[in-house]
């Protein structure tokens, strides 16, 4: 099994040897520019264009080209547990569907803990993610699944950070972006540290927290409020007392530097 985030600056071109054997499963999740595969001869060539993921079983090794700039995540995965289930045919969709979203967030936490997982903790972490690319091969998961619960944590909470500013964001939306329930999302959060609700308010206070100490471009706490989705300023300057024990107006001043004599 292998993860790779693949970022290249100019044209990459290949070629695989011929004859040679691989019996592999792999995926790729283009996020910016293309992946040309060159097929078998009567699958011809396939281009994974931005936005989009193609996951196959692999039997002898294809040339492939990237067009510059490409940034892409591939999975190498083995194929004796996946081949039934994909055959000879690739699966083909958005990248930002609910499985993939799903898949990307398990391969991020694999990259930020593998160094410090046991045995049985890497097994679970390999058994979860062939469970997710099950998923994507069937577009669906099965959401009452134990071992998939820090993932869908995960993919709400990257998906939260990413509309913090929106007012739409809440775990409605959430949920229905992740093609769960509200009441499956939140279980999923029922082991976390706090709820998504408190994750949100928790997450929109950080950035109006760092954009107190901008050097420049200072927003009035009226404005900040506004732009982070709180009712209104009293509101913001309450909860942001509560969390880090100043007001936002006293925070400022705190991290303002001094100025010479």
């Amino acid at each position: 099994m292998a993860i790779t985030d693949f970022h290249c600056v100019s044209t990459l071109q290949t070629t695989g040897t011929p004859g040679e054997i691989e019996d592999q499963v792999r995926m790729y999740v283009v996020r910016r520019g293309a992946w040309a595969l060159d097929e078998t001869p009567e699958r011809g060539e396939h281009t994974v264009a931005a936005g989009q993921f193609l996951l196959r079983h692999v039997g002898r090794p294809a040339h492939f080209r990237t067009v510059p700039h490409t940034t892409a995540k591939i999975l190498v995965l083995p194929a004796a547990m996946l081949k039934p289930l994909l055959g000879n045919r690739s699966v083909i969709g958005p990248a930002n569907s609910a499985e993939v979203r799903l898949l990307a967030a398990h391969t991020n936490m694999i990259h930020a803990t593998m160094a410090g997982l046991s045995p049985a903790g890497v097994e679970a972490a390999h058994s979860t993610l062939i469970e997710l690319t099950k998923a994507v091969a069937r577009r669906r998961f099965d959401d009452v699944e134990p071992r998939l619960a820090p993932a869908l944590a995960q993919a709400a909470k990257d998906l939260a950070n990413s509309r913090l500013a929106e007012p739409e964001l809440s775990p409605t939306m959430l949920a229905r972006a992740l093609n769960v329930s509200v009441r499956t999302l939140q279980r999923a959060f029922a082991e976390t540290e706090e709820s998504l609700t408190a994750y949100i308010r928790h997450r929109r206070l950080e950035e109006a927290r760092l954009a107190l100490t901008a050097p420049s471009g200072h927003l009035s706490i009226s404005e900040l409020a506004a732009h982070w989705q709180f009712a209104d300023s009293s509101h913001f300057t309450r909860a942001f007392k509560k969390h880090y024990g100043q007001t936002p107006s006293q925070y400022s001043r705190s991290t303002r530097p001094t100025g010479r004599g």
